[in-house]
């Protein structure tokens, strides 16, 4: 589906996280990218980008992925994600 429609972007976001499972890391941060850059995302996408960008030893990067995620979840009411993501904020300042 990307293929024939790069703009597809919940397409992206699928593909993102096959590419996840499958631990292709940059792929993922990739997609989630573009994601990201065109879709109001709820915060479940920056936590994602997160992941792979820790995965990828990219931990300022994750970091700022997070605060866009906290900044996303409480503008969509999620203060669970909020939560969520300011916990994983304070794993990573030791890294």
């Amino acid at each position: 589906m990307v293929a024939k429609n790069p703009s597809n972007v919940l397409a992206r976001f699928g593909l993102a996280n096959e590419a996840l499972k499958a631990q292709l890391y940059e792929e993922a941060a990739e997609h989630l990218r573009v994601y990201l850059e065109h879709h109001d995302d709820e915060g479940n996408g920056y936590g994602r980008l997160a992941d792979a960008l820790v995965k990828l030893g990219r931990i300022e990067d994750a970091r700022d992925a997070l605060h866009k995620g906290i900044d996303a979840s409480r503008r969509f009411g999620h203060p669970g994600m909020v939560n969520e993501f300011e916990a994983r904020l304070e794993e990573l300042e030791g890294e």
